[in-house]
């Protein structure tokens, strides 16, 4: 089933002092290098998979990276990023270690206009975390993540006004591998819920739903109203074999899902069942690093200013079509000016 394209309404704009989004993850470093001979083969990492690694196997895989680009990143600032992008008001809450990458990347949010409210870690805790990224020539990413400071993220590290003042908390799975996460992450849901704002979770990554399958099952069967996934991901989470019936299994949960799939679009749970949205026309595509950050972006933000899931999911293909067209996982063209172009905003 497919839908004519339908512009995102202002109906609801979030009000003065109010935040469309606040995201919830892992602060770090992107460091970037295009890999045209399999460059993270001869380094042992899997490709298209995130792998986590210690502090000394950081410090050896860039060592064997060359030359690269540096940008910070992580999966739910990125999405941030795009709303500051979008024009939208937006929060993220974090944690970064107590040197100059954590500068960086307080100030690289803050010029955007972002709201921060981000922890610094002691030198125990780890320095800030970095995410090393292979683009290969068929544009996949391949990462491997030092979680230093962004994973040891606490309760008290939380600034729950930014909840209070939020329309949608949006929360990054990655942020389940360490337990004082998960407290805070609980603690987070609770207070969203009292404030009536939505949760928005987005699965990041099969190896990560592996690890933590029964607390992500738990969470979107009782905390979850809105589930971001590619196609991977979600049927690793209902251990289905297709995507029909992954659909299902969401539908018996009344938790409203939209699933990535590449180049054919998106599929989203409406009221009139499961549509199909295409994907955004791109010329070439680059590099896939933040397609999905970047298509929650647009849905998160479309969602808060009062769209249906259809023309959220609009919004979020535009998006995510805009950071695939070049190296690197946050916007460089204003997605406002794309999107009112585009009759979307």
């Amino acid at each position: 089933m497919t839908n004519t394209p339908t512009p995102v309404s202002l109906r609801v704009k979030p009000g003065p002092g109010r935040l469309a989004v606040t995201g919830v993850g892992n602060a770090l470093l992107d460091v970037i290098v295009r890999d045209h001979s399999g460059l993270h083969a001869q380094l042992g990492l899997t490709k298209g998979a995130m792998n986590l690694v210690d502090l000394e196997r950081a410090h050896q895989i860039y060592a064997g990276m060359g030359p690269t680009v540096q940008v910070s990143g992580g999966s739910a600032a990125n999405t941030i990023a795009g709303i500051a992008s979008l024009g939208g008001t937006c929060g993220f809450m974090g944690k970064v270690g107590s040197d100059e990458f954590g500068d960086v990347f307080v100030h690289d949010l803050s010029s955007l206009g972002v709201e921060t409210s981000i922890a610094r870690a002691q030198a125990v805790d780890g320095a800030t975390g970095r995410c090393h990224v292979f683009v290969t020539d068929d544009a996949q990413r391949t990462m491997a993540t030092y979680l230093g400071a962004a994973n040891q993220l606490r309760l008290d590290d939380l600034d729950l006004s930014f909840v209070e003042r939020s329309e949608i908390i949006y929360i990054e799975g990655y942020l389940f591998d360490l337990p004082p996460a998960k407290e805070a992450i609980r603690r987070l849901i609770e207070a969203a819920h009292d404030c009536d704002a939505l949760v928005a979770l987005t699965l990041s990554d099969t190896f990560c739903i592996e690890r933590h399958l029964r607390d992500f099952v738990e969470l979107v069967a009782h905390d979850v109203d809105v589930l971001l996934a590619n196609e991977g991901e979600i049927k690793t989470l209902f251990g289905s074999s297709t995507l029909e019936s992954a659909f299902e299994a969401v539908e018996e949960l009344g938790v409203l899902t939209v699933v990535t799939t590449g180049p054919n679009g998106a599929q989203v749970s409406s009221v009139h069942g499961v549509v199909s949205v295409p994907a955004a026309e791109v010329e070439t595509v680059v590099d896939q690093n933040g397609a999905g950050d970047l298509f929650a972006s647009g849905f998160l933000f479309a969602l808060a200013l009062g769209a249906d899931p259809v023309e959220a999911a609009e919004l979020g293909s535009l998006c995510a079509g805009e950071v695939i067209s070049h190296i690197g996982a946050r916007p460089e063209a204003s997605l406002e000016e794309l999107a009112a172009a585009a009759g979307l905003l």
